[in-house]
């Protein structure tokens, strides 16, 4: 592969330069205004929470710990595989009536 081609197929993955060596070696800086009002809006500290977090959060974790979810999901399987079983029950016996 030639370097042109590898250079434009990964163009989108890497950043361009924004700071090259001639605005940090002339000193004066004021070329990198922008670049640091970019970085100076970013939010500083660690990332708030979230309020849901997702189902272990919702049910496991916490003051409103219950095994609920578990309990109705093993029942829900058992009751999708209980009408499956018997539909299938159903159809061998339409057949053979005695």
């Amino acid at each position: 592969m030639h370097a042109s081609l590898i250079r434009r197929s990964l163009g989108g993955l890497v950043p361009p330069k924004i700071a090259t060596p001639s605005h940090l070696s002339s000193g004066g800086g004021a070329a990198l205004n922008p670049l640091v009002n970019f970085y100076s809006k970013l939010p500083k500290g660690p990332a708030p929470t979230t309020a849901g977090g997702g189902i272990k959060a919702r049910f496991f974790n916490g003051k409103n710990a219950s095994g609920a979810p578990l309990v109705w999901t093993i029942l829900g399987i058992f009751g999708l595989g209980y009408t499956i079983d018997y539909q299938m029950h159903l159809k061998h016996h339409k057949n053979h009536a005695h």
